[in-house]
């Protein structure tokens, strides 16, 4: 199985310029693989913030309206379905806690032609699943927010929860550079809403122009974010892309428009071109990453202990 070389891989931690410590390697440990068979495209992936040993993960657009529960290892552990919701393109996954009750926001945000008028976050009560029951729930949103970009449709994979300030961010992934935008998590129910364009990041490397005009040849976009998470503590960001995982820190006082503009520490993983979707752990230590597979896609996890230290020094 080809995913077993990847166990040897080493990602290099890249201190920001003008750092005097030597980049330190870190490996990507083969934390299991995902039993489910059909979580053949799983784009979005989130850590429960009822216990710390699960992980919810979702498919990408054409399969059933279903988050999946699963152990740190992949196992199966339960489904939610959600009622009357269609999986038109659900492209990430987030955790939040709104005024002490934890949900889970679906990104419906991928648009690969741009001629989606309505992008959709659907937010749902996170159920209380016991690692014994492996069964299905049957759920219906709590709140469904349907909103636009001022710049007309976009296409996105990327999206990161702020609980403090009840705030979905979105990231693009086919403008270079990507551009951010947030969208309320309270808007009025029934309510369209505008999200608001933050800014374009420009801290993500940026291709040489011949990659990018021979990508269509190549298939190979490796520069595109495909998911990203904030750590529990409102501390760190994290960005994924088909060639790295980008680590930011977030000052005192900074919004996440300028945490995500400074220069991050990078984390190369060797362009996994399938590369969908990466959450931070419960503990905000740990970070898991997974692609897109079939006939069960590995479960990735990396400890970046020793690298939130080091930036926060």
């Amino acid at each position: 199985m080809r995913w077993i070389g990847l166990l040897l891989l080493t990602l290099c931690g890249c201190t920001p310029s003008g750092g005097t410590e030597p980049p330190q390697p870190r490996v990507i440990d083969l934390a299991g693989q995902l039993e489910d068979r059909r979580l053949a495209e799983a784009s979005g992936i989130a850590a429960s913030t009822r216990r710390d040993d699960v992980l919810w993960i979702i498919n990408d657009g054409g399969a059933k309206s279903i988050i999946h529960a699963t152990t740190l290892e992949g196992s199966i552990h339960g489904q939610l379905r959600i009622d009357k919701v269609e999986n038109r393109d659900w492209e990430d996954l987030a955790a939040v806690t709104i005024d002490g009750i934890p949900y889970l926001v679906v990104a419906e945000i991928g648009d690969n032609d741009s001629r989606h008028k309505e992008s959709r976050l659907y937010v749902i009560e996170e159920p209380a699943i016991e690692l014994e029951d492996d069964r299905k729930l049957r759920e219906a949103a709590d709140r469904v927010i349907e909103f636009g970009y001022p710049d007309g449709p976009r296409d996105a994979e990327s999206l990161a929860v702020d609980d403090a300030e009840r705030l979905a961010y979105i990231l693009t992934k086919r403008d270079l550079p990507p551009r951010l935008y947030s969208v309320p998590l309270a808007a009025e129910p029934g309510a369209r809403v505008t999200a608001k364009f933050l800014g374009p990041v420009h801290s993500l490397p940026d291709p040489p122009r011949r990659d990018v005009e021979m990508a269509g040849i190549t298939k190979d976009w490796y520069w595109q974010p495909t998911a990203m998470d904030f750590s529990p503590d409102g501390r760190y960001a994290v960005i994924l892309t088909y060639a790295g995982v980008y680590l930011y820190r977030r000052g005192d006082g900074q919004s996440w428009y300028q945490a995500l503009n400074t220069e991050p520490y990078g984390l190369t993983i060797n362009r996994i071109r399938d590369a969908e979707s990466i959450a931070f752990a419960a503990d905000g230590r740990v970070l898991y990453l997974t692609v897109e597979a079939r006939g069960g896609a590995p479960l990735f996890r990396i400890d970046i202990a020793d690298t939130l230290e080091r930036m926060a020094q």
